[in-house]
């Protein structure tokens, strides 16, 4: 299968270092033109989940913006500009909980819409944590840091209790992982 092709861009709104809206020029490998594709450019991230060495989940009770409520949430954070994202991963990692991991798997590279961009997220699972730090997070919501059993973890992702998807996602692609060993 033949990829789709950008022609053209026009910037309509740029909320830098954020996000900007774009409309694309595309032209589909049969030859036909779309013009004024809607696109999102947004920041790449990186969400990792954590187990400790005694086999807990660090995870995040928090509210953030978009969702109702609390939620539960893995670490995770923007990639700086040239950072590579194993790097943005566990320095998340220390910042928001004080840990360092000795044992790193990529889950993935993920877009976060098909069709319209809206960003990349790079998803990890860190093994074999140990606290290091305290915390030293710069996040504009509370949190409150909480080592959950694996079950619990299952529990809350089966109920909807990671209530953005790139989070259930790395929590499910995590589980997943750790059963294949």
């Amino acid at each position: 299968m033949d990829p789709w092709r950008t022609r053209s861009r026009r910037t309509l709104v740029d909320l830098s270092p954020w996000l900007s809206v774009e409309a694309r020029t595309v032209e589909l490998p049969d030859g036909r033109v779309i013009d004024d594709w809607p696109w999102v450019e947004s920041r790449e991230f990186a969400n990792v989940v954590a187990v400790t060495e005694d086999g807990l989940f660090l995870v995040f009770r928090q509210t953030k913006y978009a969702v109702d409520g609390s939620t539960l949430g893995p670490v995770g954070g923007y990639l700086e500009p040239g950072e590579d994202p194993l790097e943005t991963a566990k320095r998340e990692l220390r910042e928001e909980t004080g840990y360092d991991a000795r044992e790193w798997r990529s889950l993935g590279r993920y877009a976060v819409d098909g069709n319209r961009g809206c960003g990349v997220g790079h998803l990890f699972l860190a093994q074999s944590a140990s606290k290091v730090a305290e915390p030293n997070a710069d996040d504009l919501e509370e949190q409150e840091l909480l080592l959950l059993t694996r079950a619990e973890v299952e529990e809350a992702l089966l109920a909807g209790g990671f209530g953005v998807l790139s989070w259930a996602a790395v929590v499910a692609l995590a589980l997943v992982a750790l059963n294949r060993g």
